[in-house]
């Protein structure tokens, strides 16, 4: 054991740690509610893209298994796949902080480029993990499963934080208009949602977590108080295509190795 190896697991650690305390204060139990704090910017009701407050317990999901990520770290501690993630994740997770921090303190731009980067990130780290398979189900599901997930919600949260700060400071076009812009960025998140199937390979995890979000944001329009059905809609097609992305993308993969093993006994 180097001095290097305990060094990266080390860092995560202090980051899950940095993180825990962000969290407490987006709970509430050190700080104001996320939905509370900016001036209520972030609220379910603040904008047409901002989803049902059920998503967001999908942070549940993303925290225990960053836990298992971090118990991980620390049994994998010769793991080149290992090793090539550690600092993304540690970075993720400060970056996590950092947001629910400047969100605290109403600091809504600086927000916009918290999670922007963040997103950023998580997509380096899941492609790095694309590069060489999971050596165990668990692996798969704690670590693949886990930042996948992560990767989806961020880059859903990261449309809805955008709209929230350009409606706070004052964008609204008003109807009919604001329903058609609404439209249009779901447009891009589906867009997102299919480019990552094709340049991840498909994972089900990133596809499920977007697929959430926007289902949860559909049903935050047609429960009210901020009601329009055409952006249910949207946002309903918007996870659809995702998913029929993934899940082509998904059968061609399995047609292909299928069709090498095939190959490799004849």
């Amino acid at each position: 054991m180097t001095t290097r190896q305990v060094w990266r697991p080390l860092a995560v650690t202090v980051s899950a740690v940095v993180m825990v305390i962000g969290t407490l204060a987006g709970f509430g139990l050190l700080g104001t509610r996320v939905e509370e704090s900016s001036g209520g910017a972030f609220a379910a009701d603040a904008t047409l893209l901002t989803p049902a407050t059920p998503a967001f317990s999908v942070w549940s999901l993303i925290y225990i298994g960053l836990l298992g990520y971090v118990i991980w770290q620390w049994r994998t501690l010769d793991s080149p796949r290992a090793a090539r993630i550690a600092w993304p994740a540690a970075a993720s997770m400060l970056l996590n902080a950092l947001w629910l921090g400047v969100t605290q303190l109403g600091w809504l731009w600086p927000s916009v480029v918290v999670i922007l980067v963040l997103a950023v990130v998580l997509g380096v780290l899941v492609r790095r993990l694309g590069e060489t398979p999971p050596r165990s189900r668990i692996e798969a599901v704690v670590v693949d499963g886990t930042f996948g997930v992560y990767l989806g919600w961020v880059s859903v949260a990261s449309v809805a934080n955008i709209t929230a700060v350009l409606v706070d400071a004052g964008v609204d076009p008003g109807a009919p208009w604001a329903e058609v812009l609404a439209a249009v960025v779901l447009v891009v998140a589906a867009l997102l949602g299919v480019g990552y199937a094709v340049r991840l390979g498909g994972r089900w995890a990133i596809a499920a977590a977007m697929v959430w979000a926007l289902a949860w944001i559909a049903v935050g329009r047609l429960a009210g108080p901020l009601y329009s059905t055409p952006t249910a809609i949207a946002a309903a097609l918007a996870a659809v295509a995702i998913l029929a992305a993934t899940a082509i993308l998904r059968r061609g993969d399995h047609a292909a190795t299928s069709e090498r093993l095939g190959a490799g006994h004849g």
